[in-house]
């Protein structure tokens, strides 16, 4: 007898954008998305809209093609709910609608074609769900448009588009850079959206965006590879914008190994458009985000109580637990970890505890590794890990809290040097106390619940004490006197056990 099929709760997103086709689908519609598969295909189709009204033939036969391959793979991925959206080429062409009725027939569910204003306040969703508190103007660069629109927290407004996408501008400028410049300061002088910048973030989002911040990490030495989050001062994005310009006037770009053959040749109107909307906004930062339009769109359509969550810790929640031998004991963890905070008054803000918390959910994700290679292992996770609302700063002391977790304090099992350099001393010195804290706890508790609820923490002048409940006495011993005395000594005390 067959079993009934168990209901898939896994969603897809097709986004048929201008320059790109791409299938992504996401284990479950969550606060925090945790994707299954991704792929894309470089079609083009907005290559030639601005200047023939039309979507090219080849494009829109290439763009069939994949989405026929994605329809198979959603079933047989048995994805649960597929969404499907199309952006600027597809509503400017005059053969857009012929071309998305044959799309809806192949994926067998709606495509919405989003207006310009819907397609800026989805970016800027994106970015709400993806960046923890953030305060700045969000800038899409697709194929055929660039859309700009203001965030703060939660709040989105005043979003406007353009005609400044890479595929549209090298269309309209016949791939002249010098009419692509006029095009593009004659389109962003004055304008309000990017007035509104000024000493604040300009949040960068698109594929040939994030392939400018690619090119930046590999050519800076920076150590870390991700590029959601990845920040620059505006003024050295200033410089990178017009050294690119350079490159591409010298005909070097295509040395450029790390980004897509074809991609290479809209790196330099990128460049061009990232250099203008600097020159007018005037930001303080460039930070790169890769949560977007499709992130934007589930974000949208959760729950107020489930968009109300906090995104890292909800991906934090997530791995504990897959990842840990108890979920339970992390969230005991937390409060052991807040009290031992509030008895020995450790100063933290708001962010630094929310951090502190994050750390504690993953403090346990490395039990299955040698016990070798857990600091590295982990340290490398962490640091490695698909989430957001979290900055690169933020990642990397939670990613050293459990690495010291592991490899201990000593001076032979360090971190690396570039990781390290990623905090200020302050942020290692805290990430280190954290991390002795965690290797007392779970010496203490062997990650079982029910332990730390029974010890208690007590100061008397410059002496810091861990109180047994008679219940738990066994389980002291001189290494866990010893590691405890070490915490101590982080916190500037002297540390001592108690049996009560």
């Amino acid at each position: 007898m067959k079993r009934p099929r168990k209901r898939a709760s896994s969603v897809a997103v097709i986004d048929i954008g201008s320059n790109s086709v791409r299938l992504v689908v996401y284990a479950s519609m969550t606060r925090s998305l945790v994707t299954v598969f991704n792929e894309k295909t470089l079609c083009g189709l907005g290559r030639e809209v601005q200047t023939t009204g039309l979507l090219a033939a080849d494009a829109v036969a290439k763009a069939l093609t994949s989405l026929r391959r994605f329809r198979a793979l959603c079933r047989i991925q048995r994805v649960g709910r597929v969404y499907a959206i199309a952006t600027a080429a597809c509503r400017d062409a005059s053969n857009g609608p012929d071309f998305i009725a044959r799309a809806e027939r192949i994926c067998g569910v709606p495509i919405e074609i989003l207006s310009g204003p819907r397609e800026a306040r989805l970016s800027a969703l994106g970015v709400v769900s993806g960046i923890h508190n953030p305060d700045g103007i969000v800038g899409d660069l697709g194929g055929g448009s660039l859309e700009l629109i203001d965030v703060r927290g939660s709040r989105v407004r005043g979003g406007v588009t353009l005609p400044l996408g890479s595929l549209a501008l090298q269309d309209l400028s016949h791939k002249s850079l010098k009419r692509a410049e006029r095009i593009v300061r004659n389109e962003l002088s004055g304008l309000a959206q990017l007035r509104a910048g000024r000493g604040r973030t300009f949040y960068a989002v698109g594929g040939t965006w994030r392939a400018l911040a690619r090119i930046h990490i590999i050519q800076s030495g920076y150590p870390l590879r991700v590029m959601h989050g990845y920040s620059i001062p505006a003024a050295d994005a200033l410089d990178f914008a017009q050294r690119l310009r350079r490159l591409a006037a010298a005909n070097m770009l295509a040395n450029i190994e790390a980004v897509a053959d074809a991609r290479r040749p809209l790196l330099t109107y990128a460049a061009l458009v990232l250099e203008y909307i600097i020159r007018v906004a005037r930001p303080k930062t460039i930070e790169f985000s890769t949560f977007g339009v499709r992130e934007g769109l589930l974000y949208e359509k959760l729950p107020p109580s489930e968009r109300a969550r906090d995104g890292l810790i909800c991906a934090a929640q997530t791995l504990n637990e897959l990842l840990s031998r108890s979920a339970r004991h992390a969230e005991e963890l937390i409060a052991w970890t807040d009290r031992l905070a509030r008895v020995v008054k450790l100063r933290e803000t708001a962010e630094d505890r929310r951090l502190r918390h994050v750390a504690c959910l993953l403090s346990d994700i490395g039990w299955r590794v040698h016990p070798d290679h857990r600091g590295e292992e982990t340290l490398s996770l962490i640091m490695n890990g698909n989430f957001g609302s979290v900055s690169h700063q933020g990642r990397t002391f939670v990613a050293l809290s459990v690495f010291y977790r592991y490899a201990g304090l000593s001076e032979e099992n360090e971190p690396p040097t570039p990781i390290r350099e990623l905090v200020p001393p302050a942020m290692d010195e805290r990430a280190r106390l954290l991390g002795a804290a965690f290797r007392v706890a779970h010496l203490i508790s062997a990650a079982r619940t029910g332990v730390l609820p029974a010890t208690h923490f007590r100061s008397q002048g410059r002496k810091l004490m861990l109180v047994f409940e008679h219940p738990i006495v066994d389980l002291v011993a001189d290494r866990v006197g010893s590691r405890f005395k070490q915490l101590a000594r982080l916190i500037g005390r002297s540390g001592s056990i108690v049996r009560r």
